[in-house]
């Protein structure tokens, strides 16, 4: 007699569960039904495999943020730095000399005046620099409408303020007058 299985559980019909024992084929379809009813139905996607992705789109996307980043930005942020770690360098100069050093820009830069030759070192400040960029310009901004900065001997000078511009683009480097020459914020420009 043949069974007709309607998706319902049924129970196993006698002598299923003899050990050692061939079982026979209504034992087989009862013993699947319970095995395939009890086992959830694999769907979707596995955590791993999520993971994996999350990670791919994440390395796309820093990848992608990087290489957009605005190259005017970035060669006047390099500009600024290297501005204040000279405006920095004449100013200890000065300290250490007694002499007045003093920055101003130039048609192709910007150079130091006041500033002595030293014996031993290979690079000075006494010659003019160029920016690393041909179309970068300065200005002084100070209230009194100074051109120059003036960077010593004294330690304590007066608030000073230069702004840097390329393209489109502005950087304010600014000190206190005891603090080093920093990148401030543009909305702190008078």
């Amino acid at each position: 007699m043949k069974e007709k299985w309607s998706g319902a559980l049924a129970p196993a019909p006698t002598g299923c569960a003899k050990p050692h024992q061939p079982r026979p084929p209504s034992c087989r379809r009862a013993a699947d039904a319970v095995n395939t009813a009890s086992r959830p139905r694999s769907r979707g996607f596995t955590l791993l495999e999520l993971m994996v992705v999350v990670a791919i789109v994440a390395l796309a996307t820093a990848g992608a943020t990087l290489a957009l980043r605005d190259g005017n930005a970035a060669q006047l942020e390099r500009e600024g730095l290297r501005l204040a770690a000279l405006l920095e360098a004449a100013r200890a100069q000065s300290r250490t000399s007694g002499i007045a050093v003093t920055w101003r820009a130039v048609p192709q830069g910007f150079a130091f005046e006041g500033v002595n030759q030293r014996q031993d070192a290979s690079v000075s400040l006494t010659e003019p620099r160029t920016w690393l960029q041909a179309d970068t310009q300065a200005r002084v901004t100070q209230p009194d409408g100074a051109e120059t900065l003036v960077l010593g001997p004294e330690p304590l000078i007066a608030a000073q303020r230069v702004v840097i511009f390329h393209a489109d683009r502005r950087l304010t480097l600014a000190t206190d007058g005891l603090s080093a020459f920093a990148v401030v914020p543009d909305a702190d420009t008078p």
